[in-house]
């Protein structure tokens, strides 16, 4: 996620946004000359920029929004050589590494959640304060938010809002959208907003009634919670002895995949009692933070969406990348296509 903001020259030109705890990120990736760093969510290219102003690096920057990519033709060119773009998912990040060129790289660094510029374009339909489509596509492609907040059952609409939005009145909202739907269609977001807010009341100084609603539909909707787990594994298998894993989340969901994954591959395993040939499997990240870093007073004033951001770093061993997640790591809900049959 990025702030507004102006920013020092990086790589031939003005950094047009800053990314929220840009200045400990750069510090715990380490960034040094000849080395490689993949920036898994390229967004307004803010953390691209502050790296390759670092040193005499290369950066592979991938984001799957097509507008973001495209917006960064500039930056391709204003960094000679040293930047590549990929259109694609960061669960890929390490066939993408390798299609570049580079079996291992030096750091990967992952800023997650939605960007600034997705929030405030009405036309993307990721916030409730701005009238726009129904739509929260990260992609562009597939199905919308709108075919499955007018297609989900009762049932599947109240867990994913419930389990991705911790939404305490997910049944009420549930019962609340199917009610609406059947009058007609929700295809806009504040027909949704108002909806949730029929049932979710707020105190000034709250957080908006649709703003749990609106966080769950857009992580189930884009598979982000997936896509985390998958990129924390492609991170490891890419990131060479010494690499540095940097995360920037903003939600506790997010938050926790990344602390359970890393206190995960930060434990020895032991083979059991009854498998007692299984050798023991060593560390393959060590912790670089032992606690989460958050934003100061400064960054806060400035930006307040950086008031939730939570940045873990840790560091690869020499041991093998490990198969398969930790158990419980992601929470268990209907796959999208389920979910649009509306069973």
């Amino acid at each position: 996620m990025t702030a507004g903001g102006g920013g020092s020259a990086v790589a031939g030109g003005p950094a047009l946004h800053i990314p929220v705890l840009g200045r400990p990120a750069i510090e715990f990736l380490n960034v040094r000359d000849g080395g490689v760093y993949i920036d898994g969510t390229f967004g307004a290219g803010g953390y691209t920029r502050a790296i390759l102003a670092a040193a005499n690096c290369k950066v592979i920057a991938i984001d799957r929004d097509q507008s973001a990519i495209a917006r960064g033709a500039d930056l391709v060119e204003q960094a000679k050589g040293r930047l590549v773009l990929a259109e694609d998912r960061f669960s890929n990040l390490d066939a993408i590494a390798r299609e570049a060129g580079y079996n291992v790289v030096d750091g990967v660094v992952l800023d997650l959640g939605v960007s600034s510029m997705q929030l405030d374009t009405a036309g993307r339909g990721f916030s409730f304060r701005l009238d726009g489509p129904l739509d929260m596509r990260m992609s562009g492609e597939g199905a919308s938010a709108a075919d499955v907040v007018n297609t989900a059952s009762e049932r599947d609409l109240a867990d994913i809002i419930f389990t991705l939005g911790e939404e305490r009145h997910s049944r009420a909202v549930a019962r609340a959208i199917l009610k609406t739907r059947a009058g007609a269609p929700i295809e806009t977001t504040r027909k949704l907003a108002e909806t949730v807010a029929l049932v979710v009341r707020s105190r000034p100084g709250d957080i908006h009634p649709a703003t749990r609603t609106f966080q769950a539909l857009r992580i189930f909707l884009n598979d982000e919670l997936g896509e985390l787990a998958g990129a924390l594994q492609a991170a490891e298998r890419v990131l060479k002895a010494g690499g540095r894993l940097v995360v920037v989340s903003f939600h506790s969901l997010e938050d926790r995949i990344v602390k359970a994954f890393l206190a995960d591959r930060g434990e020895s395993r032991r083979g059991s009692r009854h498998a007692p040939e299984i050798k023991r499997a060593v560390p393959t990240f060590r912790a670089v933070t032992k606690r989460p870093v958050t934003a100061d007073d400064d960054e806060t004033a400035r930006n307040p969406r950086s008031r939730s951001a939570k940045l873990r770093a840790a560091e690869r061993t020499e041991a093998p990348a490990r198969a398969g997640l930790p158990p419980g790591l992601l929470p268990r809900l209907p796959s999208l296509a389920d979910v649009l049959k509306g069973r």
